[in-house]
């Protein structure tokens, strides 16, 4: 059973995913595990204690809203994103997004070295 706070799953990932190796990223509040392909990558995040990512770009990325709420920016167009809504981010188009508290997101990258794995 998930335990909620509004939009917000707390605990959204059971403990097959929460072991799989976390991602290497500098932003604090970030946590993600990695589950890697051949040609692509998956990775569960759950985002805390950050407010907003700035503008950037990489490979295509799609998205789920597992809880929570985001507001991204994808070209220039902005939307509010909740559970169970989807995204599509292509190759090279700057994004950014703004989180309303907590956020779980999965998000499979077109690059299979997207992230590496944490020390």
């Amino acid at each position: 059973m998930e335990k909620k706070e509004g939009n917000t799953i707390i605990d959204p990932y059971p403990e097959m995913i929460q072991n799989l190796p976390q991602i290497d990223i500098p932003h604090i509040g970030i946590t993600g595990w990695l589950l890697q392909g051949d040609v692509k990558q998956v990775v569960f995040f759950d985002i805390d204690n950050i407010d907003e990512m700035p503008p950037h770009s990489h490979c295509a990325q799609w998205g789920l809203i597992v809880g929570g709420e985001m507001r991204l920016t994808i070209g220039g167009e902005t939307k509010i994103y909740r559970r169970g809504d989807r995204y599509f981010i292509p190759e090279g188009v700057v994004h950014s997004a703004v989180f309303s508290g907590r956020v779980q997101v999965i998000d499979v990258f077109d690059d299979p070295g997207r992230y590496t794995v944490k020390n």
